[in-house]
């Protein structure tokens, strides 16, 4: 056994765990990651979770579980290692902590304790049902994985994506408005997929009665997604009844401040755990001096214009020992990838202090 306590295999199938957590998309729900082991230490399966309403880590790695072994075999010997604490909460999935008992696993390990008040309390479930229970394992890792997430639940707000297409020198539009399109089609439809994933979708009224654009997720062929996201403008000024934002699905709203923490307020009160920002230069400049963005989806076409609107408006830093720090993100398709002719470059905010976890027992 390790000084910590843990097997070699262990940290091995806890250092996969958390490398799987990386193939979900950033969400609503934390990245997680999870690993069923054998009285040998040979991993059996792993899973993970995709995004908002899909089948959470641990579910997934017992389905993958039964496609290899009979509905039958007793799993009271084998381990699970996840990388968050299982929840006990039943949302749109059932509760993980519930569904390992179960399945018969005999030992749970997990990385980090879950802190939010409606999904905590998953290892005691797993205790008080006979199933031995350790955590602790890498766990700053995996706090570090899902830091903004933590940050976002602390802070009673939904995780916010910002997306940003722009030219090579950081510009949104042409000295005289002109910005469709300045990214490729490929580039479009991999933002209406983000689209179709977040539960609101957030403009200034300046981009509104510039572009009149409706902010709906479409399809490769231009169609509606089953899944719509809150169409939200932020702004003083009124937003014409005939704009093509209004639609007529009743998922509309307008939030009539500039204050971008109290736009995702009012959004966490009407129960939106995932907010993507898609306003012009202002509304990015508000978001990113705030702090409140937590992850950065930025398309660069191949262009240069020299001169037109900055992609991000004042941040009020004044030198460069105060620059906006941002590191590359590896999860939902990594940091990098071509799409069309543009680059798509996918970052977070660099951690300022990892949340700390319960201590495991």
């Amino acid at each position: 056994m390790s000084s910590q306590g843990f097997s070699p295999a262990e940290n091995r199938a806890m250092e996969l765990a958390l490398d799987t957590a990386k193939l979900g998309f950033r969400g609503a729900n934390p990245l997680v990651g999870a690993a069923v082991l054998d009285a040998t230490g040979e991993v059996l399966s792993i899973g993970y979770h995709s995004g908002a309403g899909s089948p959470h880590a641990e579910i997934d790695a017992l389905a993958n579980l039964r496609h290899r072994i009979s509905q039958q075999q007793d799993l009271s010997d084998c381990t699970m290692v996840v990388t968050l604490e299982p929840c006990n909460h039943q949302g749109r999935t059932g509760p993980c902590a519930a569904a390992i008992v179960d399945a018969g696993i005999g030992n749970v390990i997990y990385a980090a304790a879950d802190p939010t008040p409606e999904a905590t309390g998953g290892g005691d479930v797993l205790r008080n049902a006979g199933i031995g229970v350790r955590s602790g394992l890498l766990q700053e890792r995996a706090l570090e994985l899902n830091h903004r997430w933590f940050r976002a639940k602390s802070e009673n707000r939904p995780f916010t994506t910002m997306h940003i297409a722009q030219t090579l020198d950081g510009l949104i539009a042409a000295p005289d408005g002109t910005s469709q399109w300045i990214t490729s089609a490929e580039s479009r439809q991999d933002s209406h997929g983000i689209r179709s994933r977040v539960g609101a979708i957030i403009a200034g009224t300046g981009t509104v009665l510039a572009d009149n654009p409706r902010l709906t997720a479409r399809d490769e062929s231009g169609a509606a997604t089953k899944s719509q996201p809150l169409r939200v403008v932020m702004g003083l000024r009124d937003v014409p009844e005939d704009s093509a934002i209004r639609g007529d699905d009743g998922r509309f709203m307008q939030l009539r401040t500039h204050d971008p923490a109290e736009v995702l307020r009012e959004l966490a009160e009407r129960g939106v755990g995932h907010a993507m920002v898609e306003g012009g230069a202002a509304v990015a400049g508000a978001y990113l001096q705030a702090d409140l963005v937590d992850e950065l989806v930025l398309y660069l076409a191949p262009m240069l214009l020299g001169d037109g609107t900055r992609s991000t408006g004042d941040l009020g830093i004044r030198t460069l020992a105060e620059a906006s720090q941002w590191r590359w993100d590896n999860s939902g398709g990594g940091r990098t990838s071509n799409l069309g002719a543009d680059l798509r470059l996918h970052l977070e905010p660099m951690p300022h202090g990892i949340p700390s976890g319960r201590k495991g027992l």
